[in-house]
């Protein structure tokens, strides 16, 4: 994984994270999924990824939306 890129959001299912990607693309963010599931057991998470410039700004939009 890229050094600039930082976790703002972990999940255990897809759709949050997509509804996250979307809601920080409508910012002009962009991010990375890492999907961390075994897909024998689908246990393990989901994170969502931005450039280290974007952190502070993906996680004040996400803590603004109570996600």
């Amino acid at each position: 994984m890229e050094e600039n890129l930082r976790v703002v959001y972990s999940a255990d299912k897809r759709y949050k994270i997509d509804i996250i990607q979307e809601l920080l693309a409508e910012h002009k963010i962009e991010s990375i999924v890492l999907d961390q599931k075994g897909s024998a057991f689908l246990v393990g998470e989901i994170h969502l990824y931005v450039n280290d410039k974007d952190e502070d700004k993906a996680k004040k939009i996400i803590a603004d939306h109570d996600l």
